[in-house]
């Protein structure tokens, strides 16, 4: 017998970057309502302290949880890296999603096993190594090279829309990384990246681009429908919160 669950979809992240996992979500599951926490008062993430990265993900799942949400998704690669387990053992009752482990078994089911892999992320994502440990955990033999790439979310956040200062920023962090380490596919390791992608494809459209937001609604869905509890219909109660 099909049952249903009209709670909303929990998701947060640092700022205005996970809202791009909630576009595709949206896209996938129009009948969902979603409950979203962007703490842009204290974004970015990627450069502070792993303590604080977890006190401010706890505070925060927390308010989700209180709000009644069904799943939770870490649309946040720093705090997938450094808080998913954490998050899972605070809320035993509530399925937590992060970006990280999708994204790699998508990369081992369908890139080629020579692939040249570049993970680009905050700096604390690139100093956990979780997507090469993700990867090798899913028997990926990819040879995968990492970058830092920090000012990519403050340009995001403050609404740079320069294209002469965005590509120069791109260049800076990509041209010799992407070229040193013969890359052939890039991935986005930061819900913030995919605001980028569309420039990133153009300057560099020899790439195959991973975009781990797309992925992971797919994995939601996929979640919600194996367990019952996807939404009957759209009520139109998303709300969406920042700090």
């Amino acid at each position: 017998m099909e049952s249903y669950d009209n709670r909303p979809i929990g998701v947060f992240d640092s700022g205005l970057g996970g809202l791009t996992a909630v576009t595709y979500m949206a896209d996938l599951l129009p009948d969902e309502n979603f409950v979203y926490f962007g703490d842009t008062a204290r974004t970015p993430y990627g450069s502070k302290s792993i303590e604080t990265i977890q006190r401010f993900s706890a505070q925060i799942s927390d308010f989700l949880a209180e709000n009644g949400a069904k799943i939770i998704v870490i649309a946040c690669n720093t705090v997938s890296a450094t808080c998913l387990e954490l998050l899972r053992a605070r809320h035993p009752g509530i399925p937590v999603v992060g970006m990280i482990m999708p994204a790699a078994e998508y990369m081992v089911r369908e890139c080629a096993a020579d692939s040249k892999v570049g993970v680009i992320g905050t700096k604390v994502t690139i100093e956990s190594s979780q997507y090469e440990k993700a990867i090798r955990k899913c028997g990926g033999k990819f040879d995968v090279k990492s970058k830092a790439c920090p000012l990519f979310v403050p340009v995001i956040e403050e609404g740079i829309n320069d294209d002469a200062v965005i590509k120069s920023i791109i260049r800076y962090y990509l041209d010799d990384f992407l070229r040193e380490n013969d890359i052939d596919t890039l991935v986005l390791g930061c819900t913030h990246y995919p605001m980028l992608e569309k420039v990133i494809r153009e300057m560099y459209s020899q790439l195959t681009i991973i975009n781990p937001s797309m992925i992971v609604a797919q994995e939601v869905k996929k979640y919600l429908w194996r367990h019952n509890m996807l939404a009957l219909e759209n009520q139109n109660r998303s709300a969406f919160y920042a700090s």
